[in-house]
């Protein structure tokens, strides 16, 4: 997936992939300018000019010189992208110099159009024509007047054409971590770089001042006049009034005295600093109108506790589709006397399914009714966010049960819609930049909190709006320091178990997509960038080099061992990998880190348990291959590879995917019967393409043409390996990259290929922007479908908040890390059991009250029939295992001669028989 990075007033939504990446964006350790102080910096930035209560009508942007040369600025320029923007900058030239130890002040339009509010700047010394956000966005200084196209995240020391960067609020494009903004909006306050400091770090160079100084090359600085004054009040009004019947409040921009009760306070919140107030006496009864505003004041936070009466007189306006009234000092609030107050009670109803009902009750209090799930916990770690559904289940991709375009599709896309609500944490707050030492809300390392949990509210909370989605917030801020007991909302434990569930069998297949498992890490490599923990560590690779995985190998310990630890327990014979690393790519055995996983797990099993299936001689050209590449490993004891793997070579179709891998097995113990051929595949990502390969707004995401090409040749590869192996018995598992009812799975469908379901019920591999599905798949022919004796999603991945992820490791005041399964990818591994083996060769499963299983020691009685380097006994099953003289044998098979010869050495050896009937396993 693409970066997911947190806007100001509206929420990207990227297309889900396959391939597993670094969304939230984290704290990069490149860095840009001149932390020696040799190169012309920003010194303030004032991007809220001429808006409601705005000190100057102008915004502007303060360079500083900090050395003892005049620096021209003839072929310089300023320049500005936005947000969420990874294309090119809007660019403005600049004109003239600044003196040594000078500054420079360049005015920008502000907002208010032909009546801005606030005083004129001291007179520029440039002016140019762009447009930044004040809350969030990415300023450029340039020494050149180009515009210039820099790719998101961090931007490296050196960058061409990069004198200074600015990177603030939630922009995706910054100097290792971008400059929170602090306090409301509507409140006069500017980026300031501390003492001048130049680290690299936006987030620690600038802090948000609320006294704005901008100083021009002659060294005026005007006095701050402060606020502009509020204009006079048009009346005074009860709240509902003042929100109206619509979704915009009559009032706005217009100054309004209205009373209520204080229900809920945010104070230090980042943007939601201020507090809810509601009509004393409502709740009980609605009239379709919301008796509740939200007072945004950083001024008179402090002054007003939560059951205050309160008389307030403020600028109304609309803040990202919430009515809300703006104070700005302390003698627009008087305090009421408590007596006869009835304070509001919350409302006691089900949360509307659609939008007007939903304003009816904008910022009221509200105790939901009704049960709740939670439906994703990706930004938890975040920004403090849970995505909840209305009723007992998650929302589901629409493609994911419905085909693209159908009235199935519109109709779960209507009941997403309704059902969908997010549950924050009573701030603007990213925990892992602008507040990272505080504990983030919602995550404990002794309370899971995973999709499916039922939600149950304990207390009220108040209905918001915000980065255009409904929201539940607390009414005060929750964090990681509010004790579980006393959190607003509790949930119920249904982390998956630390095991999958049975799915019989005598043999099982799984497929895992591993996350870009790297042996190959970040400091290996030159160029590569990364994003980085709380204090600047690299962690993960982001951009710049090959690598895809762990920055350094303390990283990649932590990445392994949680991988291995999810294979272990997953309990396969046969697992297919997608995103490992193609070491071949990097000068070295195409297996070298195959090799090194498959280390780790006979490491933790303690014995030779697992081991790989070698690549090829035959090999698509190395520059035709991706850096990522299929596997498979498997054990000795249950599986052995029949021949060697193949790669599908010379496919055009896979020109933008990783080629299939295909590997014939036998279960160990059987017979041409007990064969089958497992072919591993990664299909094209999602989140791109162009032509034929354009979204086209189905639901099935860019590069869809792609995958059906992809999906027909895989067919045509299939049918090849299956005649070539003599067996009918085909698998075909991994990351398909589309979902059970998109247009690749019904190819293969078509094709005689049945998708395996889940034995456990509605189980999916996979979670994004909310909605559950599954990207990963097993299909099998019909002569494999036979064998199949259960399926189980092992959800301990998908369902998981990314803040348990080694590439989070230190990213929040909490550690969430811990070395096991849960959290070792972004996709849940799917499990398979197979009945291979016929009755006279499959191993025994004794049932409850049963005898003990056979206990075979080889260093006590040497090679008896049947046993390890012994010839083998007349009519004895090849490979069985027998006993020692002196313990008890089970033994598998239906010939007659084969019995009575083991039941003679028995009996010879005072030994005694042991029939046991082969049971299948539960």
């Amino acid at each position: 997936m693409s970066s997911r990075p947190r806007p100001s007033a509206w929420k990207p939504v990227a297309l889900a992939t396959g391939i597993a990446l670094c969304l939230a964006p984290l704290a990069p350790t490149t860095a840009l300018a001149a932390p020696d102080g040799s190169g012309v910096v920003i010194a303030e930035a004032y991007l809220k000019g001429g808006s409601a209560n705005a000190p100057f009508s102008s915004k502007f942007v303060e360079l500083y010189n900090p050395t003892d040369a005049a620096v021209s600025l003839a072929t310089w320029s300023l320049q500005y992208r936005s947000a969420t923007g990874a294309g090119t900058f809007s660019a403005a030239p600049l004109s003239g110099s600044i003196a040594p130890g000078g500054h420079f002040l360049v005015r920008v339009p502000g907002n208010g159009g032909a009546t801005p509010v606030g005083a004129a700047l001291p007179t520029p010394d440039a002016e140019v024509t762009l447009n930044p956000s004040g809350t969030t966005g990415t300023l450029v200084l340039s020494d050149g007047t180009a515009p210039l196209t820099l790719p998101q995240g961090s931007i490296a020391a050196g960058t061409p054409g990069v004198v200074d960067l600015l990177g603030y609020g939630t922009s995706a494009t910054f100097e290792t971590a971008a400059a929170p903004v602090v306090g409301v909006n509507n409140v006069p306050n500017s980026l300031v770089r501390t003492d001048g400091a130049d680290t690299d770090v936006n987030a620690a160079d600038f802090t948000t001042a609320t006294t704005v100084t901008p100083q021009n090359a002659a060294g005026t600085t005007p006095v701050d006049p402060g606020p502009a004054p509020l204009p006079t009040p048009v009346g005074s009004f009860a709240i509902d009034d003042i929100q109206g019947d619509g979704a915009t409040s009559p009032y706005v921009d217009q100054a309004v005295t209205t009373q209520g009760v204080v229900t809920a306070r945010y104070e230090a919140a980042g943007d939601r600093t201020g507090y809810v107030v509601q009509t004393a006496g409502t709740g009980a009864a609605l009239d379709g109108r919301s008796d509740a505003l939200y007072v945004a004041s950083a001024a008179t936070v402090g002054d007003v506790a939560i059951g205050d009466a309160v008389e307030l007189t403020g600028l109304v306006s609309e803040q990202y589709g919430v009515t809300q009234l703006v104070v700005t000092d302390a003698s627009q609030v008087v305090a009421l006397p408590a007596a006869d107050v009835v304070a509001p009670v919350p409302a006691a109803v089900a949360f509307p399914a659609d939008d007007a009902g939903r304003e009816a009750l904008e910022n009221m209090l509200l105790l939901p009714q009704g049960g709740f799930t939670v439906s994703e916990v990706y930004d938890t770690g975040t920004y403090g966010e849970i995505v909840l559904a209305t009723g007992d289940s998650p929302l589901v991709q629409p493609t994911e049960v419905a085909r693209p375009g159908s009235p199935e599709y519109a109709a779960v896309v209507a009941d997403n819609a309704a059902r969908r609500v997010v549950l924050d944490d009573g701030s603007s707050t990213n925990y892992t930049t602008g507040d990272s030492g505080t504990a983030v809300a919602w995550l404990s390392p002794e309370r899971p909190l995973v999709v499916g949990a039922a939600a149950t509210f304990a207390e009220p909370v108040i209905v918001d709006f915000g980065f255009s989605e409904w929201r539940f917030q607390p009414t005060e801020r929750v964090t990681g320091a509010t004790p579980l007991a006393e959190l607003p909302v509790q949930f119920s434990d249904a982390r998956a178990a630390a095991a999958p569930a049975e799915v019989g069998g005598d043999v099982t297949l799984a497929s895992f997509n591993v996350l870009n498992y790297f042996t190959t890490t970040g400091d290996e490599l030159t160029g590569c960038r990364y994003y980085g923990d709380r204090v600047g560590d690299p962690i993960t690779v982001r951009d710049g080099c090959d690598a895809r995985g762990a920055a350094e190998q303390e990283d990649l310990d932590r990445q392994q061992a949680k991988i291995v630890a999810a294979i272990d327990a997953l309990g396969a014979d046969v697992v297919s990998l997608e995103e490992i690393e193609n070491s071949a790519k990097f000068g070295q055995d195409r297996d070298a880190a195959l090799a090194t996983l498959v280390d780790a797990l006979n490491e933790r099993a303690g014995t030779d348990e697992w081991a790989f299936v070698p690549s090829p001689a035959v090999q698509p050209p190395l520059g035709e291959q991706d850096v990522i590449r299929l596997a498979f490993v498997y054990k000795p004891a249950a599986v052995e590879p029949v021949g060697g793997s193949e790669i599908l070579v010379g496919s055009t179709a896979f020109g933008n995917a990783r080629q299939p891998l295909a590997q014939e097995f036998r279960a160990v113990g059987g017979d041409a019967d007990a064969e089958f051929v497992a072919i591993a595949n990664h299909l094209k990502s999602k989140g791109s393409g162009s032509g034929a390969d354009a979204d086209q707004g189905d639901g099935q995401g860019g590069s869809n043409a792609s995958r059906v090409a992809q999906a027909q040749a895989l067919v045509t590869f299939a049918d090849e390996r299956s005649a070539a192996a003599g067996t009918d018995k085909v698998f075909l598992l991994g990351d398909f990259n589309s979902y059970s009812q998109e247009d690749p799975i019904e190819v293969l469908r078509d094709a005689g290929y049945a998708t395996l379901g889940s034995t456990q019920g509605d189980e999916y591999s996979y979670v994004f922007d909310g909605l559950v599905g599954s990207l990963d798949h097993v299909l099998a022919s019909p002569a494999a479908a036979g064998t199949v004796t259960g399926v189980d999603v092992w959800n301990i991945n998908s369902v998981e908040s990314i803040a348990l992820e080694y590439s989070r490791y230190n990213t929040n005041a909490t550690l969430l890390y811990a070395a096991d399964p849960y959290r070792a990818s972004d996709h849940d591994p799917i499990l398979v059991g197979l009945d291979l083996l016929a009755d006279d060769e499959a191993p025994v499963d004794p049932a409850p009250g049963d005898p003990a299983p056979p206990v075979v020691d080889p260093g006590q009685g040497g090679a008896l029939p049947g046993g390890p380097g012994a010839e083998p006994t007349p009519g004895a099953t090849p490979g069985a295992t027998a006993p020692t003289a002196s313990g008890p044998l089970a033994f598998t098979g239906a010939d007659l001669a084969g019995w009575l010869t083991l039941a003679l050495v028995l009996l010879g050896t005072g030994g005694t028989v042991l029939v046991v009937r082969r049971r299948a396993r539960a």
